[in-house]
Order: C-alpha cells, then sequence, then structure tokens
C-alpha cells in the first residue's frame, strides 16, 4: 500500500490518500500517463495523468480543486481518457466530493 509520503499537487489529494490509507485501500499516485491527443503524424502532443490508481477497483480517481466554472479542462481530459482508453475506468471527484467524503467518513 502507498503511504501518504508522496508529494501531492494539492491538499484534497494528500486528505484522499490519507482517506485511502485509513480504510486500507491500496493506491499509487500519478502511476502512470496516457496519450489523449496526437498530431497529424501520430505524435503526442497531450497526455493526461490521473492523481490515483486504485489496483484493488481498477479504477483511475482525478481529484479537481477547480471551481465548477473552470472544471471545463479537466472534464475535456477525462472526456479525451475515456475515448482514447475505453475499457479504463476513471473517476473525476471535485473539491466538494472530497470535502464530502472525507466530512462523511475521516477518521478525524
Amino acid at each position: 500500500m502507498a503511504t501518504s509520503a508522496a508529494r501531492f499537487a494539492h491538499r484534497s489529494e494528500a486528505d484522499l490518500a490519507d482517506l485511502f490509507d485509513f480504510f486500507k485501500v491500496d493506491w499509487r499516485y500519478e502511476p502512470q500517463s496516457f496519450p489523449i491527443v496526437w498530431d497529424q503524424d501520430g505524435n503526442v502532443v497531450e497526455s493526461f495523468t490521473p492523481d490515483f490508481y486504485l489496483p484493488q477497483f481498477d479504477l483511475y480517481v482525478e481529484v479537481t480543486t477547480a471551481a465548477p466554472r473552470f472544471r471545463t479542462r479537466k472534464n475535456r481530459k477525462v472526456r479525451l481518457l475515456r475515448a482514447s482508453y475505453p475499457k479504463l475506468r476513471v473517476k473525476l471527484f471535485s473539491k466538494d466530493d472530497v470535502e464530502h467524503v472525507l466530512g462523511k467518513f475521516s477518521p478525524a
């Protein structure tokens, strides 16, 4: 199981990792990048790296802390990821989603 010693881009990611640890959910932080946009020659011009991978659920989790009106870019990346890798399971959590889960289930 990964530990919360990883360096996170945002506090919401660290909080979610702590929750995974508390419930003994195995996780990996940013374990893989996926090409999502290619140019005409087939060169990768954009990739997406989900925040977490949960092996026991075969699920990628992305956390966004942006205000709802600014989530367009993240939603676009998730849509492109799903279109390019249809068998890949990915869930997008907003900051509100993370705070809701932490409020309900946080060990602290």
